[in-house]
């Protein structure tokens, strides 16, 4: 059984933060929906943190629920990311993070469409990127993820410090 109400798995660590998430891969006519930053000119995966007591694969189902109000399920797991990098929010701003995410190709309805451009406050939105799009993607393999999918998990490795 999942449980669901548990804290999200990001915790301090020294003076960093450590961070398990889970991101989707949502593809629909050859382009990705992702979320604009609030904070500066890129783009992240749909999804978010994992919350203990349940599965990565469970917790990607929520957080595609939770922001596109959409239930979809699991394709398969495409990629396991490390990644070290500087938080941008101003509430964490400067702290150095190491996240530690799954990411899924998900199985998209084929009538899927957002019911609004924005997510959660409204602050961010929606946008459906192209493989040819020049703003920088969180994670950095959604290029490759759109236009090259493997068959085989792939574990990625980054530091963007």
């Amino acid at each position: 059984m999942e449980h669901q109400n548990g804290p999200d798995m990001c915790v301090p660590c020294g003076d960093g933060i450590v961070n398990i998430r889970v991101g989707a891969i949502i593809v629909k006519d050859g382009k990705a929906l992702m979320v604009k930053s609030k904070f500066g000119d890129y783009c992240y995966s749909v999804g978010g943190r994992i919350r203990f007591g349940e599965t990565a694969q469970a917790a990607v189902v929520r957080e595609v629920f939770e922001e596109t109000g959409v239930r979809m399920t699991v394709d398969r797991l495409g990629y396991v990311s490390e990644v070290y990098f500087y938080n941008d929010s101003p509430k964490l701003f400067g702290k150095p993070v190491y996240e530690l995410a799954f990411y899924f190709y998900m199985n998209v309805p084929a009538d899927f469409a957002l019911t609004s451009d924005h997510l959660g406050d409204g602050e961010e939105k929606f946008a459906w990127i192209a493989p040819d799009d020049p703003r920088t993607l969180y994670p950095g393999f959604m290029r490759e993820a759109l236009t090259d999918p493997k068959p085989y998990v792939i574990h990625d490795v980054r530091d963007d410090r």
